[in-house]
């Protein structure tokens, strides 16, 4: 599919408009996918194929964007967002229930008054793409680049939007 195409099926998903530009000038999709330097984007779009919250179709999803908020460690001292990323990574092996994901969220959010990268870790959980801001309010776009790589990692084909 090229580009343009993928582009307009991006807007039926309400994608961003800045992703929806950006799309639209790639050749194809899958060139897209592949060269792509925003790892939020990737995670968002992927978020929307990757099943119900907490199911085990979800499990990829949580574990990149585990990965991503990885990247905003070294930018927090923060000793729950932490613990966050590793309840959450224990939920994916099954170690680990909703209900200690979410006490684990909830003490990371509370960190979010120190840093922004804290809040955005602690939401793998739900809103895995935010981690992907965490990172990139922590030290910018290259971080993000290093999430894209986490994600392809992860995802190495694009999701299909030829249904939509």
């Amino acid at each position: 599919m090229t580009g343009h195409e993928a582009a307009g099926k991006l807007y039926v998903l309400r994608a961003c408009e800045d992703a929806r530009k950006w799309v639209a000038n790639q050749a194809t999709y899958e060139q897209a996918w592949a060269t792509c330097s925003r790892g939020d984007w990737m995670l968002w779009l992927v978020g929307k194929f990757a099943g119900e919250p907490w199911s085990d179709g979800r499990k990829p999803l949580v574990l990149a964007a585990c990965e991503c908020a990885r990247l905003a460690l070294p930018y927090t001292k923060d000793p729950r967002v932490l613990k966050c990323i590793e309840t959450t990574e224990a939920w994916t092996r099954g170690e680990a229930t909703e209900k200690q994901v979410l006490a684990a969220d909830a003490a990371a959010a509370g960190a979010a008054y120190d840093a922004y990268a804290a809040y955005a870790a602690g939401a793998a959980a739900y809103a895995a793409y935010d981690a992907a801001y965490a990172a990139y309010a922590a030290a910018g776009s290259e971080v993000l680049k290093q999430c894209a790589d986490i994600v392809r990692k992860h995802f190495p084909v694009a999701p299909e939007l030829g249904a939509i």
